[in-house]
């Protein structure tokens, strides 16, 4: 549930995040389904094996959740600062007075403040609440825009905050971590001697069990996976939509959009490949843009920048309406 803001909400958006979410519950029950009836099949109790996958998958989440921020600081290379940092002097400055009108603006706490010295353009919030929250922007970003655009950028990321999306993507990834421990645990358990060859028959049903575990938590790794995917691609949508209508100001947010995307492709290869871990944070995903629409976008953290620019259309054109002829 978002916090309260003047962030506008997005029924629609939220229709479909709200779809997605209930997917990934149904996935989560056929899942928990499969898992008793492998081990009601083989006479033979699998519970042992889940439960580690949940207890150690939930420390997991819990953990992403509550250090989320320090995490995804130290790997940028972000700092906290304040306005009067003397290291990143004019940037420092720039960005708290920025956050400042925004927060004011969108009646909601101010954030911490973080900068990475980096030439990579782009920024990210995240925190599991307005309390813990951080927003870190990169130096890059801000000698690529405007005021009016960096203005968009922030607007953005700090929505992400307003709309607690740290804490509905931690527990919509909840599934997959699962899946993902219970595929390694059946794997290896096969790998080391699972499968029984020929030492009796309970060992050789323990094998049919691992590699029963192993196919079924595949199938729902695929798919808690791809939904996940689709309802980040919602959320970043949604933010699109809320900051550019907190800032008034789509066309900023288009134009920061497209510079940012078009500017990465002379950011070296390597420097992309370093900063892919924070991509479901970013602004806009660290790699070259690529205009052409591949299977790669069903896997894709962020909406292509055609769809961004298309919704953020059609806000500007909602907002002129909204404005009426004589403004």
């Amino acid at each position: 549930m978002a916090a309260r803001t003047r962030y506008a909400p997005d029924r629609g958006l939220t229709l479909r995040m709200t779809a997605t979410m209930f997917l990934l519950g149904l996935v989560f029950v056929a899942f928990v389904a499969a898992i008793i009836g492998i081990g009601a099949a083989y006479h033979a109790s699998s519970a042992a094996i889940v439960l580690f996958a949940i207890i150690l998958g939930g420390g997991f989440a819990i953990g992403s959740l509550f250090y989320s921020d320090k995490i995804a600081l130290r790997t940028a290379g972000g700092r906290e600062v304040g306005p009067d940092d003397k290291e990143f002097g004019e940037y420092a400055r720039l960005l708290h007075g920025t956050v400042d009108r925004l927060c004011a603006l969108a009646d909601m706490k101010k954030p911490r403040v973080a900068i990475a010295r980096t030439r990579l353009p782009n920024a990210f919030a995240t925190g599991r609440n307005a309390d813990h929250a951080v927003l870190c922007v990169t130096t890059g970003l801000m000698d690529l825009l405007t005021p009016e655009e960096l203005e968009g950028v922030i607007a953005h990321e700090m929505s992400h905050v307003a709309h607690k999306d740290v804490q509905v993507m931690t527990a919509a990834s909840f599934l997959a971590i699962i899946a993902a421990l219970l595929i390694r645990i059946a794997f290896y358990g096969e790998l080391f001697g699972g499968g029984g060859r020929g030492r009796g028959g309970n060992n050789q049903n323990a094998g049919i069990i691992m590699l029963a575990l192993m196919a079924v938590s595949i199938v729902v790794y695929a798919v808690s996976f791809l939904l996940i995917r689709m309802l980040s691609r919602y959320r970043e949508l949604a933010a699109d939509r809320s900051g550019a209508l907190l800032t008034g100001q789509p066309s900023a947010l288009k134009s920061a959009l497209v510079k940012v995307s078009e500017n990465m492709g002379r950011i070296p290869t390597q420097d992309l490949r370093a900063a892919e871990p924070l991509n479901a944070f970013f602004f806009a995903p660290a790699m070259k843009l690529n205009a052409k629409a591949t299977l790669s976008t069903v896997f894709s953290t962020h909406p292509s920048l055609k769809r961004r620019l298309a919704e953020l259309d059609k806000i500007q054109q909602q907002l002129g309406r909204t404005a009426g002829p004589g403004r």
